[in-house]
């Protein structure tokens, strides 16, 4: 067999061979992504570990930082345990004033919300039944549509879902179907551990990076790490500590303004201005339909332009104050991000999808940047 006879029938040898393992691999796809699937979900704890960890790293770095400067030396020797402990003891007394103190309100208004459901919708039938035959409300015909849910029993099944009494039933199925406890367990000691010994990952990771890549390359990971690190680190918490507080102030603002449901609405507008762009305008809209139900159509006036208001002062001095630096992204890259990020990957995706544009935006530029850099300097040898 001549060479060109081998290189032949290596080449139909290694075709045939090709075409076997995708037809096994299209074969198999269902158990392919079983197993994918799988995989992720086992390293889901790990991950929620790495974002813990993550979102913490600043308070702990801050605490451990006030616990070096102290002249007893065994505090100065455990400062960075001591700051890890101290975090996580203010984070557990978070979630048990929030557990024993905010869950049971909200949980009330919400019992309140759904048995009143029957005479909100009353009361709004009457009112689309009075309704003048030219106004532009009776045109849409929404009485039909309001009239097409009569049928359905919303507050019996919200009283339901929500019943303390079905809890303990709900903890132990999502118990035995993702052990959720298990996977809380390991979420907690490996994130307590990543932050005792972030020094030693953050070695091991720049040693890495060194030993496999060039000099340029690494000092280019180098600096887009160090930008990625600042675009999610600012993003993720300025966002958190601003819904959290947005949440408080407008819960204590429709109280003083009388409005029922204050604390669950507070809630639902910090939780919603989480989302850029469209989270306040969800917000706005769910209050003010609430509350032209529970309070009337001028409260609901006044509720609009107060979120409206407490709104536009945390964009351009509360958000601004606590983000640091703004991530420079166009309106309409962020309304992209937010709707791609939502269609793809839910309300996970509605979050993170504004800090993966802006990383995204700094990568193009950068190429950018590079690429007529090149040309300009190829011009000037010219």
């Amino acid at each position: 067999m001549n060479n060109k006879e081998w290189k032949r029938w290596l080449f139909w040898f290694s075709f045939a061979v090709a075409t076997v393992i995708v037809y096994k691999t299209i074969d198999s796809v269902i158990e392919i992504f079983t197993v994918i699937g799988d995989f992720f979900r086992m390293l889901m704890p790990f991950l929620m570990a790495v974002l813990t960890a993550y979102i913490l790293y600043i308070p702990c770095k801050s605490t451990e930082n006030v616990f070096k400067k102290t002249k007893l030396k065994i505090i100065n020797k455990h400062s960075r345990g001591l700051s890890v402990l101290c975090i996580y003891l203010v984070v557990i007394l978070l979630i048990f004033i929030i557990i024993n103190f905010i869950l049971p309100s909200l949980s009330s208004s919400i019992k309140d919300l759904a048995n009143n459901i029957p005479s909100y919708y009353n009361s709004a039938i009457d009112y689309f039944n009075n309704l003048d035959e030219e106004s532009l409300l009776y045109k849409l015909n929404i009485k039909e549509y309001m009239s097409s849910i009569q049928d359905v029993k919303i507050e019996k099944e919200i009283i339901k879902w929500i019943s303390f009494d079905n809890i303990s039933s709900y903890i132990k199925g999502i118990m035995g179907a993702t052990n959720v406890v298990f996977d809380a367990f390991v979420t907690i000691v490996v994130s307590i551990y990543m932050l005792l010994e972030r020094n030693d990952i953050k070695s091991f990771l720049q040693n890495l990076s060194k030993a496999v890549f060039d000099k340029k390359t690494n000092e280019a990971i180098s600096g887009y790490y160090k930008k990625t690190n600042s675009i999610f680190f600012s993003f993720i918490t300025s966002q958190i500590l601003d819904a959290f507080v947005i949440g408080i102030i407008m819960s204590i603002t429709l109280s003083i303004m009388k409005v029922k449901y204050a604390v669950l609405l507070g809630f639902i507008i910090g939780l919603f201005n989480i989302i850029p762009y469209f989270g306040a305008i969800v917000a706005v809209v769910i209050t003010v339909i609430i509350t032209i139900f529970t309070g009337g159509f001028m409260q609901a006036i006044w509720v609009a332009v107060a979120t409206i208001v407490l709104q536009q002062i945390d964009a351009n001095i509360i958000n601004p104050k606590i983000l640091g630096s703004s991530l420079n992204l166009s309106p309409i890259l962020v309304i992209f991000a937010v709707t791609f990020g939502g269609k793809y990957f839910g309300i996970l995706g509605m979050f993170l999808g504004v800090p993966v544009i802006a990383f995204l935006k700094v990568i193009i530029m950068d190429f950018i940047k590079f690429k007529n850099n090149k040309k300009d300097l190829k011009a000037d040898n010219t």
